[in-house]
């Protein structure tokens, strides 16, 4: 991955970006606000939402027994995936098992982070995206920018040129229902032609082995019910224990992510109905570094994120450097705490850092995930995994604790202030240059308080 402040500064150069970031998400946050307080008890629902979801964690290998053994009573058939690469085996084999040669899929961040449109291509299959603003992504060669609204990065002219050249139509006008409506010509078909689906979840019920997903245009109802085969994969911190605790979640969703009071399309499936859709249904379910999460006793609280993108949409760091900076599927907020555990502080590092601990995020998280409180624990792990990185910065600290650890120290320190009054005109200061890099040091003063006090006391 490219470090966060390298990717930033290319996303900071681009005005344009910024500009549809801003209109995007102050449109949601005013949707959500709105919708939020009509709830009088909406501080109630994200205690109830956390809740069920610390005891789904804190029981998960029970319910994903008691998950199995419901989808498999059902008729379905389930796959247990350790990682991306195991995963993309199961799912490309049970595709060509049934000769198919295109797929149509739902939004998936899952299937995103596995990276498996990559792994069917390279078995000759052609995976299409069929929400909308994933599939404009799939045709502009991009990866999503957003949780909720993969495409928050393009506005609708630069959709239109990209559906008049991808999609072959010159005269497409930029008005939304026009690119609506191309992309539903261009998708029914491939809806109607399809042999197999694939699709993530919101949600899996280990009470019964019910899938849940939650959209807004209909593709989702499309792919899970017409193809002959359906293959869902399930990260393992989806599943909540009840179908009574689904009912929380379906009113903490649409608000905090869409600000609206229910989705458009909310499908729910179990296992198989003879005449009634698929007559394959298969559940991968994907642990990918989630059992590593688990283990830490703070950064385990980031699996309780329902993905409603509400933390992005508030956040000041990622309203400026949009979702590619992060370098995941993941990005803004959820992103710098959930990235760094699941692939490793080694090659996300920079990401907990990518932040400027203002608690926003905290205050709209409809589970009340502490994003702060594992920002800074995620940062403690980076600096202790990484201590000969740091050492010119240990040193620098551990002379000014020194320095500030004695009233005789302080003041010889401060009676040299004139020799070190350079360094604050300067953008760099020997052994913390990682830190002066883009912050200007204050001006050194003129006099002490303590010089002060003696000519004025």
């Amino acid at each position: 991955m490219t470090s966060f402040p390298q990717a930033a500064r290319v996303a900071l150069r681009d005005g344009q970006l910024r500009d549809n970031l801003r209109v995007a998400t102050t449109t949601i946050r005013s949707k959500r606000a709105t919708v939020v307080g009509e709830r009088s008890d909406w501080q109630e629902l994200r205690d109830a939402g956390e809740a069920i979801k610390r005891r789904a964690l804190r029981q998960l290998e029970d319910y994903l027994v008691q998950f199995e053994s419901a989808v498999q009573n059902a008729g379905g058939v389930v796959h247990w995936a350790r990682h991306a690469e195991e995963a993309n085996r199961i799912i490309v084999g049970l595709v060509l098992a049934s000769s198919a040669s295109e797929i149509v899929k739902v939004k998936s961040l899952t299937t995103d982070e596995i990276g498996l449109n990559d792994a069917l291509a390279g078995a000759g299959i052609t995976a299409i995206e069929t929400d909308l603003a994933e599939l404009i992504c799939q045709l502009g060669g991009e990866r999503p920018s957003h949780i909720l609204v993969p495409a928050i990065h393009k506005n609708r002219f630069e959709i239109r040129d990209l559906f008049r050249e991808k999609l072959r139509i010159p005269y497409l006008s930029e008005e939304p229902v026009a690119l609506a409506s191309a992309a539903r010509a261009y998708l029914r078909e491939r809806f109607l032609e399809a042999s197999v689906g694939i699709s993530g979840a919101n949600f899996a019920v280990a009470e019964t082995g019910t899938v849940c997903v939650v959209e807004s245009e209909g593709n989702g109802r499309f792919c899970t019910t017409l193809p002959r085969t359906l293959v869902t994969v399930v990260g393992i911190e989806k599943l909540v224990p009840t179908l009574e605790d689904l009912e929380v979640f379906l009113q903490l969703l649409p608000r905090s992510s869409t600000g609206e009071r229910m989705n458009p399309y909310t499908s729910l499936w179990t296992g198989v109905t003879p005449g009634d859709g698929p007559r394959e249904f298969h559940v991968v379910l994907l642990d990918n570094g989630r059992t590593d999460v688990l283990a830490d006793e703070i950064g385990r609280q980031t699996l309780a994120c329902i993905r409603c993108s509400a933390c992005l949409n508030v956040c000041p760091v990622y309203s400026r450097t949009g979702g590619f900076a992060y370098g995941s599927v993941y990005p803004g907020p959820i992103g710098a705490i959930l990235t760094p555990q699941l692939r490793g502080l080694g090659e996300a590092g920079s990401l907990p850092f990518a932040s400027s601990l203002c608690g926003a995020c905290a205050e709209v998280c409809p589970v009340k995930i502490d994003i702060p409180k594992v920002l800074v624990h995620l940062r403690g792990r980076v600096v202790q995994e990484s201590r000969a990185k740091a050492a010119p910065e240990r040193l620098v600290m551990r002379a000014l604790g020194s320095v500030f650890g004695g009233p005789t120290r302080l003041r010889f320190a401060q009676a040299l202030r004139k020799t070190f009054a350079v360094f604050g005109r300067s953008r760099w200061l020997p052994g913390l240059g990682g830190w002066t890099r883009s912050r200007d040091l204050p001006p050194m003063p003129e006099y002490t308080f303590r010089e002060w006090w003696r000519s004025n006391r």
